[in-house]
């Protein structure tokens, strides 16, 4: 239980663009993705990927026939295989011989594919076909990413489908970790994959009346709710014996997991429970809360989930939050739902290793209840530890440490 959790490979794409550089550097330089959707869209605003730009360049690249086996994939499968892929490259493990048998792959999703689901209600319900595709339930399917990655990557190994709403990813790489310590296997592919942006999935989120009409301005005077943002983030936990042992590249340490469920409320949080989640993840990482932290926050920009976890984070930490930096970087590339966790760890782990924080952006200026030592310009910070927060409707709340290399 004593085996180090080590960060071998990263990938993502996002309404920021393709890959982790192109994701790293708009985080970094203070550019968002969100933006009015596309003209075939429905009204509104959100943090989409424009394929039109750049249509997922490294699954291009797969041999057709292979990519024929997978059968039809819908927009949540190519995401997360991007990702992949570019997770598995960046750490030197394609076609490695580990990743047959002592490799597992844990993907979260909040829902399945939705793109697939409504052309197949539009064929049936609209045009009162009396079919639909052959595909769309092994395409729609929420466990069809981790699958579609595992034939890609040729794992047979445990792959596993995480669905914690808006904690799902955080879930995945929680759980990924825990699977190594416990000598399940030497890697596991960890991560999360969304693509929410049809017609029905936007409706039902207007609905809820949580969506902002402008920006999203995490902990701002003014916010006005969310922004949903699409796409995926993976990466790749490795054993420290596995990694030292080929001489893999390390670019950190996935070091403590808490996560809690409030027991109270579907959509409103509860800040014991929040408080619960981060710190059973400090506990796990035997680091305690005076260590100096860049906290990645949840931060959605909503009325209700900006000040619960303003309060968590004053009752775990006290007066040490004010040595801590808040980010808040779903005012870049929005909020994406189950791959929201893994990106945003992801985001922090880059930001941890250049000791550069990464500003919030849209702030338009304090809120009482959201006192939090916010960066509201890009500023240089060397702290100890990443904390990554993930909070879910369900009250389910995950929270990840990160080390450096």
């Amino acid at each position: 239980m004593s085996e180090r959790v080590l960060i071998t490979g990263m990938g993502c794409v996002s309404g920021l663009g393709y890959g982790v550089a192109a994701n790293w550097q708009s985080v970094r330089e203070g550019r968002s993705a969100i933006r009015p959707l596309a003209p075939s869209a429905p009204p509104g605003i959100a943090a989409w990927v424009d394929d039109a730009a750049v249509e997922a360049p490294l699954l291009k690249g797969v041999e057709p026939e292979r990519l024929r086996r997978l059968g039809r994939l819908d927009r949540l499968s190519e995401f997360a295989l991007e990702a992949g892929l570019e997770a598995v490259a960046n750490a030197g493990l394609a076609q490695h011989p580990s990743l047959a048998q002592r490799t597992a792959i844990v993907l979260g999703c909040g829902s399945g594919g939705n793109t697939t689901v409504e052309i197949a209600y539009e064929r049936l319900f609209g045009q009162g076909q009396p079919k639909a595709h052959p595909q769309t339930i092994p395409s729609s399917m929420i466990a069809a990413p981790a699958a579609h990655l595992s034939m890609l990557l040729g794992v047979h190994g445990p792959t596993l489908t995480l669905s914690g709403a808006c904690a799902s990813s955080a879930q995945a790489l929680g759980e990924g970790m825990h699977m190594i310590r416990a000598g399940r296997a030497d890697i596991v592919i960890a991560g999360g994959a969304e693509a929410c942006l049809t017609r029905g999935s936007l409706a039902g989120w207007q609905s809820l009346g949580v969506l902002a009409p402008d920006t999203c301005r995490p902990f701002s005077r003014d916010r006005r709710g969310m922004v949903l943002g699409e796409g995926a983030a993976v990466l790749v936990l490795e054993s420290e014996r596995h990694a030292l042992a080929r001489g893999a590249t390390i670019h950190g340490e996935l070091a403590g997991y808490g996560t809690s469920s409030d027991a109270a409320h579907m959509t409103a949080p509860d800040v014991d429970g929040i408080a619960a989640a981060i710190r059973a993840a400090h506990d796990d990482a035997g680091i305690p809360g005076e260590a100096t932290a860049l906290i990645s926050t949840h931060g959605t920009g909503t009325g209700l989930n900006d000040p619960a976890e303003t309060a968590a984070m004053h009752r775990v930490y006290g007066s040490a939050l004010a040595r801590h930096r808040a980010i808040a970087t779903k005012s870049a590339h929005g909020h994406m739902i189950g791959a929201t966790g893994a990106i945003e760890f992801l985001i922090g782990m880059m930001a941890l290793g250049e000791n550069t924080a990464p500003a919030v952006l849209n702030y338009l200026g304090p809120d009482p209840e959201c006192d939090l030592p916010l960066v509201l310009e890009p500023e240089v910070f060397e702290p100890e530890i990443l904390v990554s927060n993930s909070f879910a409707f369900g009250g389910l709340n995950s929270v990840l440490v990160g080390r450096r290399a």
